[in-house]
């Protein structure tokens, strides 16, 4: 993140110590231990006469790129990686006589974003220039919406996997203060070797939403949950690609300590976490800092801090004890933003396709993440801790639901494959869903082939891997040529079948004299003479039969 970005976040985060950024309603709250800031489930039990534990108190600010072709007051592309001050307009280079025009893109993924979210979407909102120095941002101001945004008062549900199997769906929910539309600052390169600091301004004036969450958690677990389904929010309705890596999702966690009934205390911000992980530890360090600090008796200094993944601790960057004057305006270069709640409250003369109607984008928002893990495991049946890792990967959901109309198999079995199998072999190659060797229907033809009793369930395995490697070639066409069907002839099955029993006395004796559990080791063996092809059905009644 440009450092630019860094001061911005700061001052905006001195701004609000005005009002107060923590509300006086009472947050969630969990037990902190002094040797571990891990969230518990449920409160531990404590003697009355013992001292309240210090708790961790976090909220969030996010920064998310707005997924559009061009920036929000310019006509400028925007592209990762693209060559440095390649995507510069006259604009965004900040030239004299050059005025905003704004994006109306934007402003559609902003109200979506809002409606997904619970928000009030304003009809009337407003611009604001907010004013510091640095060399990444040429106007000497940025363009914000300080005064009223686009949208408030909204609600964030997440969830989290709990209970001793981590197989219990527990569902929290974080308060969405407000959402702004901003434009983003360009990018200052830091040369050590030439002692200099080169300024590329692609970055200059891309659209952001600017996300604030009220302090309602209270550990890294909780919070990098809520980024992670604010992540699956944006992804499915599009304005937001959330790749952390390439800064298109940027955190910055305001962290604090204090006793159940006593005022909040001292909170420290730490800036730029670019994942989820390291969102986590960060805010479970220094929640055990801060702890650490007032059990010796010190104080916590409200200051900037930033995460160093390598030590996996939180170093200081600079205090915020004074307070910035940012010099708030109104932008004079842009009227009110107005959006409409539907086509006839547009006011006479206004083309309904240059308007932003709330009623047409509601109309359109897609299948949420929760909505979806709900109908996954009602539907079929699998379970919660499944339907998370279908909707967390993207195109998993679409592909599991197309094997299963292909093939008769239980829904549990065929997620079994498609987590485990196909995953796996997604992960191991750092492939997507969308480049998998093997469609769902060649998937579906395989499980079913195993469900008719044509191939057994560890041939299914290695024709699996086999489709992986030759992509093109059909369950069927495998089988046929490796000769992998199932053995099914009697004859050959008994004299393999009474072979192993002549071979392995102590175990036939065991199961005679009633320890029936040895039987599936005679079975392995079967299954090893004929290389996983026999009927199992087939092969268990003959040695049933044999060692009775």
């Amino acid at each position: 993140m440009a450092a630019s970005c860094v001061a911005a976040s700061e001052l905006l985060q001195n701004m609000k110590l005005i009002s107060g950024f923590y509300p006086k309603a009472s947050c969630v709250i969990r037990r902190i231990s002094t040797t571990n800031a891990r969230c518990d489930g449920q409160a531990q039990p404590r003697a009355k006469s013992a001292p309240q534990q210090l708790v961790g108190v976090v909220g969030l600010e996010i920064h998310a790129q707005i997924n559009s072709s061009t920036k929000l007051f310019s006509g400028s592309s925007v592209r990762f990686s693209a060559p440095p001050n390649s995507l510069v307009s006259l604009f965004d280079a900040s030239l004299p006589g050059t005025l905003p025009v704004l994006n109306k893109r934007c402003v559609e993924a902003a109200v979506m974003t809002g409606l997904a979210l619970n928000c009030t979407i304003n009809r009337k909102s407003l611009f604001d220039r907010k004013h510091y120095f640095y060399a990444d941002l040429p106007a000497g101001y940025q363009i914000t919406q300080q005064r009223q945004p686009i949208a408030v008062d909204g609600m964030l549900t997440y969830s989290l996997l709990g209970g001793k199997k981590r197989s219990q769906v527990i569902r929290k929910n974080v308060q969405i203060k407000q959402i702004q539309l901003e434009q983003d600052s360009g990018k200052s390169l830091h040369d050590d070797v030439r002692s200099q600091t080169l300024i590329d301004l692609n970055r200059a004036g891309v659209g952001l939403m600017e996300l604030v969450m009220e302090p309602d958690m209270s550990c890294g677990e909780e919070a990098a949950a809520a980024v992670r389904e604010l992540q699956l929010i944006l992804q499915a309705l599009g304005t937001c690609q959330g790749n952390m890596s390439e800064g298109q999702l940027r955190v910055d966690a305001n962290v604090s300590v204090h006793r159940p009934g006593e005022p909040l205390g001292v909170r420290t911000e730490v800036k730029n976490i670019n994942s989820a992980r390291y969102l986590a530890r960060a805010i479970d360090y220094e929640i055990q800092r801060q702890i650490d600090v007032l059990q010796r008796g010190g104080t916590v200094q409200n200051e900037t801090r930033a995460y160093d993944s390598k030590s996996g601790e939180t170093i200081p960057m600079r205090d915020k004890e004074g307070l910035q004057d940012y010099r708030f305006m109104p932008e004079p270069n842009l009227p009110p933003l107005i959006v409409y709640e539907d086509n006839a409250s547009l006011p006479t003369g206004i083309d309904a396709c240059q308007a932003v109607v709330v009623q047409k984008i509601k109309e359109g928002l897609p299948e949420l993440p929760s909505v979806k893990r709900d109908r996954l495991v009602q539907t079929y049946g699998i379970l919660p801790e499944h339907s998370f890792t279908l909707v967390n990967e993207d195109g998993l959901v679409e592909y599991f639901e197309e094997a299963l109309k292909a093939t008769k198999k239980e829904p549990r079995k065929v997620i079994g494959w498609v987590t485990n199998e196909l995953l796996g072999h997604l992960k191991q190659q750092d492939l997507s869903v969308s480049q998998s060797p093997i469609s769902p229907s060649a998937l579906a033809e395989l499980l079913e082939l195993q469900e008719t009793g044509h191939i057994s369930s560890s041939v299914a395995k290695q024709v699996f891997q086999e489709m992986w490697r030759s992509s093109g070639k059909t369950a069927q066409q495998i089988i046929q040529e490796h000769d992998l069907g199932l053995v099914s002839d009697t004859t050959q099955l008994h004299s393999i079948c009474q072979k192993v029993v002549e071979s392995h006395p102590d175990e036939v004796h065991a199961i005679r004299n009633g320890n029936k559990k040895v039987l599936n080791k005679l079975m392995g063996l079967v299954q090893k003479e004929t290389k996983g092809r026999a009927d199992p059905v087939l092969v268990r009644a003959i040695l049933q039969e044999k060692t009775s």
